[in-house]
């Protein structure tokens, strides 16, 4: 009896057969795609240790020094926090690269935003050559701060360049713009401001996500283009205003190579266009103070890295997201 319920089990047609099992679980699985990911991320990674994290944390401990770049680090002074009491209190070319800093920021930053904001709004229609604009507007960007463009400009300022020949057609005298010390710093700025067609750009991918239906909306309840602008542009805008600003406000602060190559590495004339950066650059490199020009590093780190913080914290006052109800 036994041996025809075996045949008949074994002539029966086969059911649905079931998904194999893995029997090693889900978290085999996650832990071969985390193996994989940090395999493929491990160059990244290498590099960011190698040419970021162990240099940064290396000069961390060089501000504390009285390292020369000379002497071998094994024979380094242990000098504690007297860099940082000397910049703050005795150091008075330190405040004054502050100070043009400070000047070429609050100045430049919202002049460049300005500019491509409005260069922007021309751009964001449709018209023959629309592309050729935007390319030919986007482009001193792509030259971004280079010794060529800068040489360009200084050759372009001084007494007897382009500028000086253009004003002379209309009977004034220019000034020696990149050697007055009252004109060159706002020669630089007028570089900076220049290249907007970064920001630009963005603005522009900004302005095609705006809803026509609203300014249509708007027409029709007879506001015109400033209450436009107003009250629809700029808070629909806000959010990628924030992004410039915060990307601008960094990239101000960092500004080197131009101040470098108007006062050929001296900050002149008369210390007008002594960065930031630039003064950091003549203390370690040229005056080999590198334990010092360290600690100028992670002051300016930090002032910037705070800079930042409070233009995120202000930001929930004025940019307004319309996919989301609190950012």
């Amino acid at each position: 009896m036994s041996t025809v319920r075996t045949a008949a089990r074994a002539v029966e047609p086969a059911g649905p057969q079931r998904p194999a099992v893995n029997r090693r679980g889900p978290g085999v699985a996650r832990r071969r795609e985390g193996t994989a990911a940090y395999l493929f991320l491990s160059p990244w990674l290498l590099g960011l240790m190698a040419i970021t994290a162990i240099p940064m944390l290396l000069s961390l401990y060089l501000s504390f020094t009285n390292y020369d770049v000379l002497t071998p680090l094994s024979e380094v002074e242990w000098v504690g926090w007297a860099h940082y009491r000397e910049m703050f209190t005795t150091d008075p070319t330190y405040w004054h690269a502050v100070s043009v800093t400070l000047s070429f920021a609050l100045i430049a930053v919202p002049l460049k935003l300005a500019a491509a904001l409005g260069v922007a709004l021309l751009l964001n229609r449709s018209f023959r050559a629309v592309g050729l604009f935007r390319g030919l507007f986007y482009l001193p960007s792509l030259l971004g701060g280079s010794v060529a463009l800068a040489i360009v400009w200084v050759n372009m300022f001084n007494r007897d360049g382009a500028f000086n020949s253009f004003l002379a057609l209309f009977g004034i005298e220019g000034a020696p713009w990149v050697n007055d010390p009252h004109w060159a710093l706002e020669t630089l700025m007028v570089l900076a401001i220049w290249q907007f067609g970064a920001p630009m750009v963005i603005f522009l991918a900004g302005l095609k996500q705006v809803p026509t239906e609203l300014y249509e909306a708007a027409s029709v309840d007879g506001a015109g283009r400033w209450r436009q602008f107003r009250y629809i542009t700029l808070p629909m805008l806000s959010p990628v205003i924030f992004f410039n600003l915060v990307l601008e406000t960094i990239h101000g602060f960092q500004g080197f190579t131009a101040a470098f190559v108007l006062s050929n590495g001296t900050g002149g004339p008369v210390d007008s266009t002594l960065m930031y950066t630039l003064d950091l650059y003549i203390k370690g490199f040229v005056e080999l103070n590198m334990g010092y020009a360290s600690a100028m590093a992670w002051v300016f780190l930090v002032v910037v890295g705070l800079i930042t913080v409070v233009l995120f914290r202000t930001g929930r006052f004025w940019v307004h997201y319309s996919d989301a109800e609190e950012r």
